[in-house]
């Protein structure tokens, strides 16, 4: 399932998980549905499957390969649109939001009942 510890550490999370934080964080500040993050992810795996085939001679139809490096490039591309739709939200509305923790907000008139 993973060739080398390596080429999954500094490949795959690394650099593909790099490259999901980004797309994340380009749908969250374009104002993009989380919807489209599965789309991009599913794409992303694809992609570093082959790589991983091309380059450390991986096998290129693993499921299980595939599976993990998709899942780990989808939760960093989930990390990204969250933390960017966040700060999006709380700056750009600041009389309507404020920050609430690292993934959250609230609406500053929530304490009305």
């Amino acid at each position: 399932m993973i060739e080398t510890p390596w080429v999954f550490l500094l490949f795959t999370t690394l650099l593909m998980g790099g490259a999901g934080y980004m797309t994340g964080q380009a749908l969250a500040s374009t104002w993009r549905p989380v919807g489209q993050v599965f789309a991009y992810t599913l794409l992303l795996g694809l992609f570093d499957r082959f790589l991983v085939f091309a380059l450390f001679e991986g096998p290129l139809l693993s499921v299980a390969g595939y599976f993990l490096d998709t899942t780990v490039i989808g939760l960093l591309a989930l990390l990204g649109y969250r933390l960017t739709r966040v700060k999006r939200m709380v700056d750009q509305y600041p009389w309507l939001y404020e920050r609430r923790g690292l993934f959250a907000w609230t609406s500053r008139d929530s304490d009305v009942p």
